[in-house]
């Protein structure tokens, strides 16, 4: 066991106290008394609750990063049913969720913890069905409006303002050394909506079976239902909105009020992080949006349906295994591999795309971007499990553990440590916006060699701050 850990379980009772109400730990109650440093509450209580807690929240994260992302697949058929919009056009439709989503996240990051883990995903994963419906409804008219359509894809971004809410909430369920896993697990699986929402949606969309209101048709005559991608995920919303409800707690040892979290914004190492989860998740949820429309745009001989679920689904497993891993080894030393190793699978990319008389190389360009997924997941990961480390590091730094003042410094990092996270989200996914958006506005190669002088730029940042020795805030 970490001497960190040993640490902060000083500051703890021996056991759990005998005063402690076990109906409060049913599933559905409020949460006042939650102690996951102390092993032997944790190995009573505390693992049972905050395992039900996450199991919970990974499918109703999951949900809503199909909202998120059901443009990115979207687009991708619009022109073959009629709609007239031209492919910067369906670029920018695929964009306008990461604008969205990214601002929401800058309110959910500080709301989810005021109004708690049940409650606050409850409600976030009903708000889904609106863009839902909206959505289904106006692609079954090839005549709806540019404008409309835009409308719907900024409404399906608060899809992915659930992640800030949903990972600053959790983290509060468990004790130091478990919070890169269970931060991994969430974040992972819940990444795993964009896989399935591109490997679902062409498979459904055929379904005469599934669909409510009238077929659209493409050139050759085939008739397809695309509100179908929309309309299958309304019911799966209304249960996972009532299993958080019936089956999650609030902590309210974790209810934050803004006024003690924006303190976050004065800590340098909340922009350092900041930069580096850019870098990390910035990439993978860019690279996930943009995808179907380069293949389809780039190499248009090949399947949109059959390719381009496998790098969001490589990259947010390898987002689990991030975080386990960096539990391990430590956060910092698994960022920088993710970064470089990003740098090079993007080299990769650029050496495999069409230039000039040269055809390309589509196996080269999708192994590439699968590595470049791979690496942004591990990073997406140790990333995650830097920001507590460097809290309690920063904010403990000279107290004696066991007095008073140790443990407020430990509250207090357990709630910069959930604002943290979540600011550090809001701001990555804006590259759900800016990513497709640059697609559909600079040249892909020259796009792609401003992303390896990021990451270059990220691993100097990491190995100065956190990795080096003597470094100022190791983790």
């Amino acid at each position: 066991m970490s001497s960190a850990v040993q640490d902060s379980r000083a500051t703890s009772s021996a056991a759990p106290s005998a005063s402690y109400d076990a109906g409060q730990y049913r599933p559905g109650r409020p949460i006042t008394d939650w102690e996951p440093e102390n092993e032997l509450f944790w190995e009573a209580v505390g693992k049972r609750v905050a395992t039900r807690n996450l199991w919970i929240a990974v499918p109703a994260l999951l949900v809503a990063f199909v909202v998120w992302q059901v443009w990115s697949v979207t687009a991708t058929n619009l022109q073959d049913v009629g709609f007239g919009f031209s492919t910067s056009q369906l670029f920018w439709l695929t964009a306008v969720p990461g604008l969205t989503g990214g601002a929401s996240r800058l309110l959910y990051t500080f709301l989810g913890p005021m109004v708690g883990q049940r409650r606050f995903t409850a409600l976030s994963t009903l708000v889904l069905i609106a863009p839902l419906v909206w959505l289904g409804i106006a692609v079954q008219d090839p005549s709806t409006s540019y404008g409309v359509m835009v409308a719907i894809a900024a409404l399906c971004g608060i899809g992915g303002a659930n992640f800030a809410s949903s990972l600053a909430n959790i983290g509060f369920f468990f004790p130091k050394a478990l919070k890169g896993g269970a931060a991994g697990v969430n974040g992972g699986l819940g990444n795993l909506g964009v896989s399935a929402v591109q490997l679902l949606t062409p498979v459904v969309v055929t379904w005469s079976a599934l669909a409510i209101g009238s077929a659209q048709h493409r050139a050759d005559g085939t008739p397809v239902f695309l509100q179908n991608a929309a309309f299958l995920w309304v019911p799966v919303v209304v249960v996972l909105a009532a299993v958080a409800w019936f089956g999650q707690n609030d902590l309210k040892v974790a209810a934050t009020p803004f006024s003690r979290q924006k303190v976050v914004f004065r800590r340098k190492h909340t922009w350092l992080m900041t930069w580096l989860y850019v870098g990390t998740f910035g990439s993978f949820i860019g690279f996930a949006a943009a995808l179907p429309m380069l293949i389809k745009t780039t190499f248009p001989d090949y399947s949109v349906a059959a390719y381009a679920w496998t790098g969001p689904a490589v990259g947010a497993l390898a987002r689990w295994a991030g975080g386990w891993v960096a539990d391990r080894w430590g956060g910092a030393r698994v960022t920088i591999l993710s970064f470089v190793g990003m740098a090079a699978s993007v080299v990769g990319v650029i050496w495999f795309l069409p230039s000039g008389d040269a055809a390309g190389s589509f196996p080269g360009f999708l192994l590439s971007f699968l590595a470049a997924f791979l690496f942004s997941g591990i990073g997406n990961g140790s990333t995650f499990r830097q920001i507590p480390v460097i809290s309690r590091t920063t904010l403990l730094a000279g107290l004696a553990p066991g007095t008073p003042r140790y443990a407020e410094a430990l509250r207090q990092a357990e709630r910069e440590s959930g604002a943290v996270t979540g600011f550090t989200s809001a701001i990555a996914a804006f590259g759900f916006f800016f990513i497709p958006a640059l697609f559909g506005s600079v040249a892909v190669t020259s796009a792609m060699w401003g992303f390896v002088a990021f990451y270059l730029s990220c691993t100097a940042v990491t190995w100065w701050f956190y990795a080096r020795k003597g470094a100022e805030a190791p983790s």
